[in-house]
């Protein structure tokens, strides 16, 4: 699996932090950060969608 590094603002990390470790929501920041990408990709897909810029593959 590639590896990408990028710079984040402290305020974001520290943030996102509250959600990562035992018994929360992601096991580490690189689960949340490739969740987080899924979700956007995901809704730039839907709005591509919404104005005909690309079909899903059930209606070809």
């Amino acid at each position: 699996m590639p590896k990408v590094s990028f710079d984040i603002p402290n305020e974001l990390l520290e943030d996102l932090r509250l959600h990562v470790g035992d018994d929360k929501k992601f096991v580490s920041l690189a689960d949340a950060v490739r969740t987080a990408c899924r979700k956007l990709l995901d809704q730039l897909d839907a709005i591509d969608e919404m104005h005909g810029r690309i079909r899903r593959k059930s209606d070809e």
